[in-house]
């Protein structure tokens, strides 16, 4: 089968979220099925040429190579691309987002006639991308290159969408026929990711729980009504994990290697964490690690009106992230009162995310809505416990077997979840059970590369 993906961000060339990780990952795990696979990204200021041995293909097309030989191939644009920030600055969002990805998104489909590469399926990604199942159905339905071309849109945070004045309409270079409410009109504004789920042949989001939750008022951020229209069509497939990036075993991060057989490693790597955040080195307190945004939807509204209990459980917390100002605040303050009890690292630091993984007791990640989460399924790999909010893909991942889940959001069931942990904790003949059983799960791509082949022969048979 031929596989174009199509993402706005990408892994290792450019990142600002989990996006970035699927639309790298994916790929990769797709090629080791045997499937021919291409990457279509824009070609940002950030992505070095010497690092990642950029060949020109066209005056505006670079390209580079990953896996064993999926081809990467890059818009360049640099009224567009070559200035710093993906989306936006610390000023918001760059003003021209629209013209920025709608030239992404029809650059691509030129492209890809150019190279005279045939796809039978083109895999879209989040709203930056999602003007390419329009432009197929609406620009190039008589197109015989992509008379067997498909399309699947991937959802992977339904709370953003591309929303857009109706008055630049005309930019899109599309017929104002479709500014509609079965097309890109939306509370007579342009909506982007609308337009996508209405002219894709497959919607898929990145949970089974998630695909569910956004047909529902209450996640659907205004479009569960098309999601219930086209539900027939919607579907949802957990993300997998790099075990190539995430595995304790080979982890060269931290301070000493462990697996599900030889786990004693582990207790060097929390003693590391400790001295490293000025923590008391006591290897019989349970240590909790949250790597985060800090912000409403990540569960830091119940976990700040709770941390003062929480710090008075004999108990230590890691922090590390940044977000929004108050919850900086809240957990500075919280620093100054119990010093020796919590560590907060406001910053981003892959090298410690690491040691925190590999660490902690236990992982902390309450979050309101979570589409599928990554931070658990890379906790458990290390045999740090996590204890979740019942949402997303954090419910599909998650259970009594593997962890501790709540399932009303608040701060009283948060806090009576931790003390249930640290109970746990403290039976020396339940935690090393509890321990071996997360260190088995397995989230790799494979089994989620099989799905998306499923899910790419649905769309075909339509």
């Amino acid at each position: 089968m031929k596989i174009v993906v199509c993402a706005s961000e990408v892994v290792p060339f450019a990142k600002t979220g989990g996006l970035a990780d699927v639309a790298g990952a994916l790929p990769l795990a797709l090629e080791k099925e045997g499937q021919e696979v291409i990457i279509v990204m824009p070609r940002y200021k950030a992505i070095d040429p010497v690092k990642f041995g950029l060949k020109r293909l066209k005056d505006d097309i670079s390209y580079s190579v990953t896996g064993k030989n999926i081809k990467v191939y890059f818009i360049e644009k640099d009224e567009y691309f070559n200035r710093d920030g993906l989306y936006g600055d610390k000023n918001g969002d760059h003003k021209d987002n629209l013209d920025r990805f709608a030239y992404y998104c029809r650059r691509t489909l030129s492209l890809l006639k150019e190279i005279n590469f045939k796809p039978d399926i083109i895999h879209v990604h989040d709203w930056q991308a999602a003007l390419i199942p329009v432009y197929l159905k609406a620009i190039c339905a008589n197109d015989p290159f992509y008379k067997n071309t498909h399309t699947i849109l991937t959802i992977h945070n339904i709370g953003y969408q591309g929303l857009f004045l109706k008055e630049e309409f005309p930019k899109l270079g599309l017929d104002w026929s479709l500014f509609n409410i079965e097309g890109l009109e939306f509370y007579d504004k342009i909506n982007i990711l609308k337009g996508g789920m209405e002219f894709s042949d497959i919607i898929n989001t990145v949970s089974p729980t998630y695909a569910k939750e956004i047909q529902t008022k209450e996640f659907g951020f205004g479009l569960e009504g098309v999601l219930n229209r086209r539900r027939d069509s919607v579907f949802g497939i957990l993300n997998g994990l790099d075990y190539n990036i995430w595995n304790p075993e080979t982890d060269k991060f931290i301070a000493k290697n462990f697996s599900a057989q030889e786990p004693e490693g582990k207790f060097k790597d929390k003693e590391e964490l400790q001295s490293l955040c000025k923590l008391p080195v006591k290897k019989d307190i349970p240590l909790l690690g949250i790597v985060s945004r800090l912000a409403e939807q990540k569960g830091f509204d119940i976990l700040a009106e709770g941390i003062d209990e929480i710090c008075k459980m004999g108990v230590q917390l890691v922090i590390l992230g940044t977000g929004d100002l108050k919850y900086h605040l809240i957990m500075e303050d919280m620093v100054k009162k119990y010093p020796k009890v919590i560590s907060l690292q406001l910053k981003f630091d892959d090298p410690l995310a690491h040691k925190i993984y590999a660490g902690s007791d236990i992982f902390l990640m309450p979050s309101r809505y979570e589409p599928c989460g990554l931070g658990q399924l890379i906790s458990l790999r290390y045999g740090t416990i996590p204890l979740v909010f019942k949402t997303g893909g954090l419910a599909d991942t998650v259970n009594s077997t593997n962890g501790f889940i709540f399932d009303l959001y608040s701060k009283n069931e948060l806090i009576k979840r931790i003390k249930k942990a640290v109970a746990v904790f403290k039976s020396k003949g339940k935690w090393p059970v509890l321990v071996a059983k997360a260190m088995r799960c397995n989230f790799s791509w494979e089994a989620s590369a099989n799905k998306y082949l499923d899910l790419y022969a649905k769309a075909k048979a339509k």
